[in-house]
This record gives structure tokens, C-alpha cells and sequence, in this order.
């Protein structure tokens, strides 16, 4: 919001959410039935047209958004090395809103402008004349209406809200209030009126004009730089006439240079060009090399979490993983994705954090959730996890954590393997049990006597059981086969406070593996609290009357920025034990894996977590029981 918002600052269907889609429907509806209903000699494609050309440009936009979100988290050409928070990505989630706008205006004109019906696919003269208008009227009259909008009048009440964002995304550039896009939308008018009242438009030039200024704004606005010397030397006359990243970038530092459009001649002609931008073209074309001090290894989950990594859907990523029913039409595009990758690439980065000098990544196995658990997928896996381990050792990564099923104990034996394949690896590589443990621990309600533990026996669950059973908690283990593996891993001494669970009466449940069962749920006593010690949450929570946790999971610091997007189903600004882990690892310099059987002093690193200024959740933080 501008800081003094003026007359229509709000879009008219704000208060309709996600379904002010439905706007456009009757206009989609009519040109679909028109079409269908009328002869073969009277049916006008023109009209059809228009709702493809409005789905290509969210698709446009939306490849920009993921291609700059991956540039910017891995690529050395980052032109402003700041960070983007939650406040920026919902300030900028309605991008969409001016495609909607365009949709309603572009149907009320071909329905009532002349020379819309029947509009052939090409001609060479309106193309002609699109670019003679856009290098004059269009290119002058905006360089003129921007710097008015600079005028602090206009600017407070309208502009401001657009430069709210110092590090730009490519939807950035579509961030105004309603009524600047009206003026934005008589401007880049001005063209294709005029192909339409000359006779000239066709269905090529009107969607290859409106496709040109998407390119250019989203381009503008990427904040990496794309653009190679080698086309300026080629054709120096360029520079007057297509801007760069770098260029727009400083206009967003700066606010008082570099007013142009797409191309710049304007700003030499009136003296506004930024003595900058020569410079900042330069070395952000030259990039600096970043070397991540921790990466975090990770995986999607399910199909439909692929658009909820922060490269994705941007307004997505940024709330916690749920179920959407829609995604499930698009299920080819993460398979796609997943097979590209799969081949040009053992991994792909999808987020960069800073932590004062901390250098952070985010790597992500291109593989879901179901491929972990065939006994066909093991070795390639593995072999995988092995590259993204070595890759990091030659980058000289200081810590690599393992996270979800990438550190699973019947898998690789929690990252085991890769340090016995490999036993002068300089970087560590931690699975973080220690303080999930430490994590499920605080957890529990002071003054517990007994806990139910139910799921699949592993080194977490073992040291949760040995731990409690130290502290006199009786410990109670559903399944046969799961209590009677604890209590060979357990010492004898403790066995008199591990028993056999037969009935569910316990009012803190320790539950793992992501299934705890609608029945089961039914039968917890009123008031129970279920506790996940495992990475993946209970499927379904039906009881309204019972206590459900996070997985182990912590607040993470203020200092710690460039933090816009939500791990998996948490909270924002909350990171899983697992990643808290390797990144206090760092921070504390421990020169030691924490992998297969080993674990550190769950104390230990609980007390270093905090010193650090990670934050328990609520329900966590009271004395180790």
C-alpha cells in the first residue's frame, strides 16, 4: 500500500479473493458460445483468441518468476544482494490482477471497436507501425508520466507502493495501484488503437505487443543480469534502445535516474541517465562467486508440494504446504520437471538464506516421496545424495544437512554410507536427531508420567525412549515387533519403565511416519497431545478436542532474512530441527559428523540452538524433562 493511498488504490474485485477470476467468466463463456453457435462463415476466432492469450501471459509471467527465483538464489549475477521477505511476497501476490483488468478491457473493445472481427493473423505494416508508435508517443509520453509520478504528490499516494520493493521480482513490475494501471493501460493503448482504426492490426502484432511488454517489465525486474556484452559490442545502438536488468535495478536504488521505459535514449536526452549504470552493468555481468557455508538437502513430497518450492508459485511458497484440488490437472508439469533435472542435473538449488555472515542454500533431490520408499529407486537415490555431498565438498561447503528421507536409517544408514565411501570428507554431514530429539523432549508437558510411542523404531525414537525411561517416564510402545527391537537398543536397566502398550489411555502421544490413523485419533482419551518426533505430520487431524503439535521444528532469528517461503507444512519463519541443526553446526564450528549411530548432547545443542536465537515453538521451552 502507497504510503497516503489515493482515489482508486484498491481493485475493484479485492474483496472477491481467489475467485475474482469468475469476473471474466461470463465474457469466456459468451466468446466460447458465439463461436460454437454460429455458422462456419459468420464464426469470428478473434474474439476466442483472446482468453488463450491471457492464460500464456500468467504462463509467461509465471516462467519468469520461477527463472528468476533459481537465478537469484544460485547464479553470481545478483544485482542487489538483499533480501526479500513475507511482507514483499504478499504485497505482491495479486500480480495476476492486471491480466484481469487487460482481459475485461480487451473484450469490451473487440466487441464494440471496429476493425476486431475477423482480424487475419498477419500483417507486416501494423507490426511497422506498433514500433514507430511504442519508439515515440508510447516510449516519450511514459517517461514523462513516470517522472510525474516521482513528484511526491503522486508518488505517496500511488508510486510508493511500487517501489516498496528495493530487491525486485519480475512480478514487481506490475505492483501498482488500480488507477496507475489504468494510466499504464491508455498508454501501451495508443499502438494498437491505432493498428485497429488504420487497418492494420492483426492477431500476431496485438499478441506479440502485449508479449513485448510482458518480456521487457518481467526482464526489468529480475534483478540477475541476462543480457551478454556481446550484443551491445555487435550493435552499439542498443543501449539507447533496449534497457538492461542492471539498468532498471538502480532506478529502484536510486529512484531519481534511469525514468525510461524499455529504452533508455530518453533518459541521455534529458539527463537522467544514472552515471551508474555502465558500472553496475559491468560487474553484475562479471558476477561475484558465492560459496554456501551450509546446504540443506531436501526433497518434494508430493506432486503437488513441486509448486510450493519457493522457484514455484510464488504466493504458494510462501504459506504452508496443504492440498490443493486444482493442481491436481497439472500433474505432468512436476513429472516433466523432475525428468529435465533428472538429466541435466543431480540437483537444483531453490532457496538462499543469509545468517549475518552465514551463507545458506537449499538443494533439493529431484525426486518425490514415493520413489523413497521403492526398493528400485535405493541405489539411484543414494547415488544422487552421494553427487550433491561431493559437489558441496568441492565448493567448499562447511556443512551439509540431511533432510526428510534423504537421512532415512534403513536408506543410507542417516547419511552413514557417504562417510564411510568417503572418509577424508572435509565438509560434515549431520542428520540433526540430536536436536529433533532435544526438540520432542521440550515438548512434552512438565509433569508427564506416562507417553505413548507409536511408529517405526530409529535411532530418534531410541534415544526419546532411553531418555524418558532415565527420568522415570513410563514408556509405552505399540506393535510387538517395535518393543521388543527397543529393548535391544535400550540398556537392561531401564527395560522396568518400557512396556507393551495395551490399552490408549496415555495423554501424550509420540507418534511418527505420517500415519496416525482416524481410528487411533478416536480412541485417544480427551485432551491428548500428539507430538511428532518424524519429519512428516499426521495425514488427518480429526479431533478437535485433542492437542496437536508441529513437527520438531524452531522460530528462527530475525538475522536470519531472505526467508520468503514456508518449509513444507510449517508456520513462516519456522525451519525444521533437521535444518536448525546443520545451520548450528556451522555457527558453533563442531568439527564432527553426527550420522549413522552417533549423536551429540541433546542439551548441548538445545542450549546452542537458543543462544543463537532460534526460539522454541508453542508448547516447547520449559526445563528437559
Amino acid at each position: 500500500m502507497a504510503s497516503k493511498p489515493g482515489l482508486l488504490t484498491d481493485w475493484p474485485w479485492q474483496k472477491l479473493g481467489n475467485l475474482k477470476y469468475l469476473v471474466l467468466a461470463p465474457w469466456v463463456v459468451h466468446s466460447v458460445y458465439s463461436f460454437v453457435t454460429k455458422d462456419e462463415r459468420d464464426r469470428d476466432i478473434t474474439n476466442l483468441l483472446i482468453f488463450p492469450i491471457l492464460l500464456w501471459r500468467l504462463l509467461h509471467n509465471q516462467l519468469w518468476i520461477s527463472l528468476a527465483r533459481y537465478h537469484t538464489a544460485k547464479s553470481k549475477h545478483r544485482i542487489v544482494d538483499k533480501s526479500i521477505e513475507f511482507e514483499q511476497v504478499d504485497r505482491e501476490r495479486n500480480w495476476d490482477d492486471q491480466i484481469i483488468l487487460n482481459g475485461l478491457l480487451y473484450y469490451i473493445g473487440f466487441m464494440y471497436l471496429p476493425g476486431t472481427s475477423r482480424m487475419p493473423i498477419w500483417r507486416w505494416k501494423g507490426l511497422v507501425l506498433t514500433t514507430l508508435l511504442h519508439m515515440g508517443p508510447v516510449e516519450f509520453l511514459y517517461y514523462w508520466f513516470h517522472r510525474a509520478l516521482h513528484h511526491h504528490f503522486l508518488y505517496s499516494r500511488y508510486h510508493s507502493h511500487h517501489h516498496s520493493s528495493i530487491v525486485t521480482e519480475p512480478i514487481t513490475a506490475v505492483i501498482h495501484p488500480f488507477a496507475e494501471h489504468i494510466g499504464y493501460f491508455l498508454l501501451f493503448s495508443i499502438p494498437l488503437l491505432s493498428i485497429l482504426f488504420t487497418r492494420t492490426a492483426s492477431v500476431v502484432v496485438f499478441a506479440g505487443y502485449v508479449t513485448y511488454i510482458d518480456f521487457m517489465n518481467c526482464m526489468g525486474h529480475c534483478n540477475f543480469e541476462l543480457v551478454p556484452k556481446w550484443v551491445f559490442n555487435i550493435f552499439p545502438f542498443l543501449k539507447y534502445l533496449m534497457y538492461t536488468p542492471s539498468f532498471h535495478s538502480l532506478h529502484h536504488t536510486q529512484f531519481r535516474t534511469n525514468y525510461s521505459l524499455f529504452m533508455p535514449f530518453y533518459d541521455y536526452i534529458y539527463g537522467t541517465m544514472d552515471k551508474s549504470t555502465d558500472k553496475l552493468y559491468e560487474d553484475s555481468l562479471k558476477g561475484r562467486k558465492e560459496t554456501p557455508d551450509v546446504v540443506h538437502l531436501m526433497h518434494p513430497t508430493t506432486l503437488q508440494s513441486f509448486y510450493h518450492l519457493p522457484p514455484a508459485i510464488a504466493s504458494l511458497a510462501s504459506e504452508p504446504y496443504s492440498s490443493r484440488w486444482y493442481l491436481s490437472m497439472f500433474w505432468p508439469i512436476p513429472y516433466e520437471f523432475m525428468l529435465l533435472t533428472w538429466i541435466f542435473g543431480s540437483t537444483f538449488t531453490v532457496e538462499r538464506n543469509v545468517f549475518d555472515k552465514l551463507k545458506m542454500q537449499t538443494w533439493a533431490i529431484p525426486r518425490f516421496s514415493f520413489h523413497y520408499s521403492s526398493p528400485s529407486q535405493k541405489d539411484a537415490i543414494n547415488s544422487v545424495i552421494e553427487r550433491a555431498v561431493l559437489e558441496a565438498e568441492n565448493e567448499g561447503v562447511k556443512v551439509l544437512s540431511l533432510g526428510l528421507l534423504n537421512q532415512g536409517e534403513q536408506f543410507n544408514g542417516n547419511g552413514e554410507i557417504y562417510v564411510q565411501k568417503h572418509p577424508n570428507l572435509k565438509i560434515r554431514i549431520v542428520d540433526g536427531s540430536s536436536l529433533t530429539v532435544a526438540v520432542v523432549l521440550h515438548s512434552i508437558p512438565k509433569g508427564t508420567k506416562e507417553v505413548l510411542l507409536r511408529g517405526n523404531i530409529s535411532k530418534v525414537v531410541c534415544a526419546i525412549a532411553k531418555n524418558l525411561c532415565q527420568r522415570g517416564i513410563q514408556v509405552s510402545v505399540v506393535g510387538k515387533d517395535n518393543f521388543e527391537k527397543l529393548m535391544l537398543r535400550i540398556p537392561t536397566e531401564l527395560w522396568t519403565n518400557l512396556l507393551l502398550s495395551t490399552s490408549y489411555t496415555q495423554k501424550v502421544w509420540l507418534v511418527g511416519d505420517g500415519e496416525l490413523s482416524e481410528k487411533e485419533q478416536a480412541g485417544a482419551a480427551e485432551g491428548t497431545h500428539f507430538i511428532p518426533w518424524s519429519q512428516f505430520p499426521p495425514k488427518k487431524k480429526v479431533r478437535k478436542d485433542c492437542i496437536y503439535y508441529s513437527t520438531p521444528a524452531m522460530i528462527i532469528p530475525k538475522a536470519l532474512q531472505n526467508v520468503y517461503s514456508c518449509e513444507n507444512w510449517l508456520p513462516r519463519r519456522v525451519m525444521s530441527a533437521w535444518r536448525v541443526a546443520g545451520i548450528v553446526h556451522a555457527l558453533e564450528g563442531w568439527d564432527a559428523h553426527e550420522c549413522g549411530d552417533t549423536m551429540f548432547d541433546m542439551e548441548k545443542i538445545w542450549l546452542a540452538s537458543l543462544r543463537h536465537g532460534f526460539l522454541p515453538m508453542q508448547g516447547q521451552g520449559h526445563p528437559l524433562i
